[in-house]
């Protein structure tokens, strides 16, 4: 794909005109017009500045600097170089420190990175293999043999993650991505209608586990400042508990390691 075509894509993804483009780009309509059809091919500035005012992600805004003829302005740094331990170091600190509740590191296909110990509760029972490196934590989530079976409220759990999911895809299109949504669809039955009270203020997992069930909401925090790939796209996956008999039971069970 050339360089105007992909421009012309992803403005349309993002629901913009040539004019709004431009205007977020600080350049004119005729510019963009310009670019879109082939007629003027811009400088390295001028690409890092529409696909800053796309939104685009890191991976894909070196990918349209491909496009344009240009070398990649962002690397992509290995999770085991030594250039990208203080990051890890860090995620690890506040794994840690958000014992004893579970939290995890995921990549941007949800590959496990790194996990603190609470999380062996919610893996309890699933398959061996599907614990096996590289753990794909979608998978683990709604595999028949993986959590789903101890979901109480699956329908839900499955619907918000699918969800987020497809709402990925439709602003940054990735064919591994879509291979795993086909594959988690795969392992459900077609969704029944959102209850009327299913949203309430977040969407809970509701896990039967050996202390009890427990109703679980996630927070995912990324880095917002992140100039290498691999870092921009990690997550901190915190798990909190949605009421305090869940608070109580993860604490209970932290007392009982201790």
């Amino acid at each position: 794909m050339n360089f105007g075509t992909a421009l012309k894509d992803w403005r349309i993804r993002r629901h913009l005109s040539q004019l709004d483009l431009a205007l977020r780009a600080g350049t004119t309509q005729r510019h963009v017009s310009f670019m879109e059809s082939g007629r003027s091919l811009p400088g390295r500035g001028m690409v890092l500045r529409v696909a800053e005012s796309l939104e685009l992600p890191l991976r894909e805004r070196n990918g349209l600097l491909y496009t344009a003829g240009f070398a990649p302005s962002y690397p992509e740094t290995r999770l085991d170089s030594p250039a990208i331990k203080p990051v890890l170091d860090g995620l690890r600190r506040l794994l840690d420190g958000h014992r004893p509740y579970p939290a995890i590191v995921v990549d941007r296909y949800g590959v496990l990175v790194a996990k603190n110990d609470a999380f062996g509760l919610l893996t309890e029972g699933v398959a061996p293999e599907l614990l096996e490196e590289p753990v794909d934590t979608l998978r683990l989530a709604l595999h028949p043999e993986g959590m789903a079976p101890r979901v109480r409220n699956l329908d839900d759990w499955a619907r918000h993650i699918l969800e987020r999911i497809r709402n990925d895809l439709a602003r940054n299109p990735d064919d591994r991505l879509a291979a795993q949504l086909a594959e988690l669809e795969s392992y459900l039955p077609p969704a029944s209608p959102p209850a009327p009270d299913h949203l309430g203020f977040a969407v809970p997992v509701r896990l039967s586990t050996s202390v009890g069930e427990l109703r679980l909401i996630t927070a995912i925090t990324t880095f917002a400042t992140a100039a290498d790939v691999t870092v921009s796209e990690l997550k901190l996956e915190t798990f909190l508990p949605a009421d305090a008999e869940t608070a109580e039971a993860l604490l209970q069970t932290a007392d009982a390691d201790s």
